[in-house]
C-alpha cells in the first residue's frame, strides 16, 4: 500500500469512528442501516483495504454528520489511491510524518506553538540544516540533505493560490535561540519579518515577561480543515509524535491557543521585537 493510501485511510477510519461514536452506533446498528455488514464497518475504521465512497457517503448521512464533515470524508474516500509529492520520500520518512503531511496538504489554517525552534514552514534552508546537524542522532550529509529537501518543499503549500492561514506563536527564546551561527540567525530572522508580511501568515511573539502561560508543556500544532470537528493536534514529542482528535483533547488545545494568542504581543511589536533581536545577532 502507498505512503499517500496508508495515510488517508488512517484519516478516513478515524474519522468514521469519530462520527460513529458522536451519534452513539454500534458497528452492527450502522451496517444494517447502508446494507453492509459489520464487519465492513469495522473495516472501514479501521484503516484496512478498499473503501466504496457510496457506502462512506450513506453512513455519513446516517450518522448526521454535517454537509462539511460528510464532504471531508466522502472526499478522502474518493481520493484515497492517489499519492501526494511525498509518496517518493516514503522509504525514508516515518508513518508519523507521512500522516502529517496529508493532513497538512488539505489543511485550512495551521495554528502553532513554538517554544524551541522556529516552526518547519517558516524555516529557510540554513536553519532547517543546522537543526538536523544539532540532532543527537548522527546523519549522514546525504540522509540531512534528504530530510532539508523534504522540509523545503512542504513550504510550498504556502505559496498556492489558496494557501492554508499559517498562525505562529513564537516564544521568546525561538527568536534568541542562535541556531547554526549568527548569519544564519540574522537571515531567518529577516525571513519571519518577510512572512509576517503576507495576508495568510500570523506571527505572534510570547515574550519572557509574560513569565509561565498556557503551554508551558512544549510545542503543539493544530491542523484544521472545513470542519472544526475535524481538526487535529499535532504534538512532537523526543519519542515520537501525539496525533490527538478526541473531542476533549481539541478543546484544551484550542483554549491554550487563545490564552496563547490574547498573552503574546500583537503582530506589529512582533515585528518589532523580531527586528531588535536581529540587530543584537
Amino acid at each position: 500500500m502507498s505512503a499517500r493510501t496508508t495515510t488517508r485511510r488512517r484519516q478516513l477510519g478515524a474519522m468514521m469512528r469519530k462520527l460513529r461514536a458522536r451519534k452513539g452506533m454500534t458497528l452492527e446498528e450502522a451496517g444494517q442501516l447502508v446494507g453492509v455488514s459489520k464487519a465492513t464497518v469495522s473495516r472501514y475504521e479501521t484503516q484496512t483495504g478498499p473503501v466504496k465512497w457510496l457506502v462512506i457517503d450513506a453512513l455519513c448521512r446516517e450518522y448526521e454528520a454535517t454537509e462539511a464533515e460528510r464532504e471531508a470524508v466522502v472526499g478522502l474516500a474518493k481520493d484515497a489511491k492517489q499519492q501526494g509529492w511525498w509518496s517518493s520520500f516514503a522509504d525514508r520518512i516515518p508513518e508519523s510524518m507521512n500522516l502529517l503531511l496529508t493532513l497538512e496538504d488539505e489543511a485550512v489554517r495551521e495554528d502553532h506553538f513554538s517554544c524551541l525552534y522556529v516552526p518547519g514552514l517558516l524555516q529557510t534552508r540554513d536553519y532547517t540544516t543546522a537543526v538536523q546537524q544539532a540532532n543527537e542522532l548522527r546523519r549522514a550529509p546525504e540522509d540531512i540533505e534528504r530530510l532539508v529537501d523534504i522540509r523545503m518543499k512542504r513550504q510550498e503549500i504556502l505559496a498556492r493560490p489558496e494557501p492554508p492561514h499559517l498562525w505562529a506563536i513564537l516564544d521568546e527564546s525561538v527568536i534568541r535561540r542562535v541556531v547554526g551561527s549568527r548569519e544564519i540567525m540574522r537571515e531567518q530572522l529577516s525571513h519571519l519579518l518577510r512572512a509576517n508580511e503576507s495576508h495568510h501568515i500570523t506571527l505572534q511573539v510570547l515574550p519572557f515577561a509574560k513569565g509561565a502561560h498556557a503551554a508551558a508543556l512544549g510545542s503543539f500544532v493544530m491542523i484544521g480543515g472545513k470542519e472544526p470537528s475535524l481538526d487535529v493536534v499535532y504534538v512532537d514529542l523526543h519519542v515520537g509524535s501525539l496525533f490527538m482528535e478526541k473531542d476533549e483533547e481539541l478543546e484544551r488545545y484550542r483554549l491554550a491557543f487563545d490564552y496563547l494568542r490574547a498573552q503574546a504581543l500583537d503582530m506589529a511589536a512582533s515585528s518589532a521585537l523580531i527586528e531588535r533581536v536581529r540587530k543584537e545577532m
